[in-house]
Parts: structure tokens; C-alpha cells; sequence
């Protein structure tokens, strides 16, 4: 079977080309009339960072009140065992308005056909969930195995699935970090929430105080022009209140996205201008964690299932087009054999480049 050595890809450079597309791209100059004999090649662009999802995806997840103005982060929560659902949103959400916590009324129950070596069948809680769906991804396909060994997802873990997540400032998170660096979304970021402030801290006295980020309703209340001095663009400013008013209206609610089918959820996302196919995909998995999300779009989940496969990634991708190193159809049929758990077959996708043995040559 072929070698795969290539050069290594992270989901962090895909995230150049998944962004979501609510930014027009820039016209390059056009060529000088005369064309020179000797043409010098183009820079290399910096390698992208090694992160195990795109960048975008750091400041869309990090749990609510993570950029507080604060400079110390709220401490972490005790893992608490909850009923859990694959179909289902399994993260602690707030709700944008009051901060009470929303959780989905769950009588989970994973079949026995799934727990191997185990009989009858036994409810699922937070803290059994990433244990029966690497369980299932093994026993599925037994390469998976090297990669549950080689990378351990704290995203589904106990401790990851008790940060609590309000939805707006992710989702407003994700829109404001659209086609910019991590730390530019970041900078702008902090402005947002600064906007909100009452400038009580604004003289320098004292450490500074710790600001949730805005409700909806302020959002929603404030001219697209104030939230452009934040550092947004007029479209994302745009957005970003677009945003709060579906939450206001209550076309958008915690409750809602803890409960809804995923199809339902994706529609409802979709739907709102600023919010791509994307963008709504990593919200619900790694936001709403979700455990049954998968992204065909995603060109590093694509150059992964090549590699899982065997496929000599190197060599396709001189080959150009979309589905350069896997077509669709392909990526779906595999993909399904991994349901309801496909979320966590999507983030092994994205480490198969990082674990030291080819997993594809492994029986």
C-alpha cells in the first residue's frame, strides 16, 4: 500500500479555505501587460499553527466568560455525571438573556450492540459518553484503535462536556473571528465586550473587573456604527446584530438548540446571514457538542480520510479540485458506518497526519 509521507495538515489550514463565507474576497491586482521573462516563484506562506481543530474553532468553544476582561479565567467546573445523548446536545448551555443553565430532558440509553462484550443495555451519562463511542469507532473499524490510543478527545470527555457554552456570544465568537488571525479575533473581541462596559475600570485603578459578554437584547439595541469601532466590518457588525435580534425574537434559544433535531438546528443556523454550512457544523459539535456532526465540506477531514485509507495524500494534491483527495459519496459511505459518533470519527480524521504509525497499514 502506498507510503503517505507528507507534509503534515492541520485543520487549522483549512480553515483559510472553510471560513464562513460571509466576507467578500479581495480582488488581486491584475498582471502587468508585458509579461517578464523569468518568473519568480510565490513566498511560502508560514506553516499553520498545529491545532486539533480550525483556529476559528479555539474562540467559538472556549466556554462562556472565557474572555472576560479579567485576566484570571473562571474557574473550571466539577464533572458532574448528566444523562447524555449522541443525537443530542450534550454541553450545559446558557441561556444568553438570564445566564440560567439549559440543559435537554435526556432518557438516553446506548443498545447493547454497541458495548461489546458487555450485555443488556446501560444508560449513557457524561461520563460514559467518550468511552462508548471510542468503543464503537474500534469496533467498527479496528484501526481506530492506534488513533484513540495516540490522541485523547477532551472535548467529549467528562471535564469537556461540563463547560458551559452561551450560544450567542459563540456563535457572534465564530462570526467575529471570520477571515481574520486568531489574535486579531481575539483583539476585536475584547472591544466588543468593552463596548458593553459601564467604564467604571476605565482609569487604570485597581485589577480590572471581570464583564460577561453582552446580552442579546444590548446587541440588538446597539447601532451597527458603535459596534463597527470595535474593529468589526460593516457586514460582520451586521451580522453580529442580525444575530441577537433572532435571539431576542426568540427565533433562536438555548432551549431550543439543547433539545432540536440536528436537521432542525442546521436550518434554523443556516438561516441566519453570516452563518454558513461550516461554521454552523462546528458550532453544533464542538459548541453544542454533539456527537453525530460531520462536516463533508471540510477539506482536512477529507485529506485525513485519504490517509486512513491509504491513499498517498502527497501525491493528490497536485491533482486540484474539490474533491481532490476523496469524493463525497466516498467520505459519506464511510462516514456512516460510524453513526451516531461521527463528530468524534471527524476530530480522529483531523489527528490521523499526527499519529506516528500509518494507521492504514494496521489490520
Amino acid at each position: 500500500m502506498a507510503s503517505r509521507r507528507s507534509a503534515r495538515l492541520t485543520p487549522a489550514s483549512n480553515s483559510h479555505k472553510r471560513q464562513f463565507n460571509d466576507e467578500a474576497t479581495e480582488t488581486a491586482p491584475s498582471a502587468p501587460s508585458t509579461p517578464q521573462k523569468r518568473r519568480t516563484k510565490p513566498t511560502t506562506a508560514p506553516p499553520p499553527p498545529a491545532t486539533p481543530t480550525p483556529s476559528a474553532i479555539g474562540l467559538m468553544t472556549e466556554g462562556a466568560g472565557a474572555n472576560d476582561a479579567s485576566p484570571t479565567k473562571r474557574p473550571r467546573p466539577a464533572a458532574v455525571s448528566r444523562l447524555a445523548d449522541p443525537n443530542l446536545t450534550n454541553a450545559p448551555l446558557l441561556s444568553p438573556e438570564t445566564s440560567r443553565v439549559v440543559s435537554p430532558k435526556l432518557t438516553a440509553a446506548i443498545p447493547s450492540s454497541l458495548l461489546p462484550n458487555r450485555g443488556g443495555s446501560r444508560t449513557t451519562t457524561t461520563a460514559t459518553l467518550l468511552e462508548e463511542a471510542c468503543a464503537h469507532l474500534v469496533r467498527v473499524d479496528q484501526r481506530m484503535k492506534r488513533l484513540i490510543d495516540a490522541h485523547h478527545c477532551r472535548i467529549f470527555s467528562p471535564e469537556g462536556l461540563e463547560e458551559q457554552i452561551d450560544p450567542f456570544e459563540s456563535l457572534a465568537s465564530g462570526i467575529i473571528s471570520q477571515q481574520v488571525s486568531g489574535a486579531a479575533a481575539k483583539a476585536i473581541k475584547a472591544r466588543f465586550v468593552a463596548l458593553f462596559n459601564d467604564g467604571d475600570d476605565a482609569n487604570g485603578e485597581g485589577p480590572p473587573k471581570k464583564h460577561r459578554f453582552p446580552h442579546p437584547s444590548q446587541v440588538a439595541a446597539t447601532p451597527v456604527e458603535r459596534l463597527r469601532t470595535a474593529g468589526l466590518s460593516q457586514r460582520k457588525a451586521e451580522y453580529v446584530r442580525g444575530l441577537a435580534e433572532k435571539f431576542v425574537s426568540g427565533e433562536l434559544s438555548a432551549a431550543m438548540l439543547a433539545e432540536a433535531p440536528y436537521e432542525e438546528v442546521l436550518e434554523r443556523l443556516t438561516a441566519v446571514r453570516g452563518l454558513g454550512r461550516w461554521s454552523v457544523e462546528m458550532f453544533a459539535c464542538f459548541g453544542l457538542k454533539r456527537m453525530d456532526v460531520f462536516s463533508l465540506g471540510d477539506l482536512g477531514v477529507q485529506r485525513g480520510m485519504a490517509a486512513f485509507v491509504g491513499r498517498d495524500v502527497a501525491k493528490l494534491k497536485a491533482k486540484g479540485g474539490k474533491w481532490k483527495y476523496m469524493s463525497e459519496k466516498e467520505m459519506e459511505e464511510i462516514a456512516e458506518r460510524f453513526r451516531p459518533y461521527r463528530s468524534l470519527f471527524m476530530w480522529y480524521m483531523w489527528r490521523v497526519e499526527d499519529t506516528p504509525t500509518d494507521v492504514s497499514t494496521l489490520e
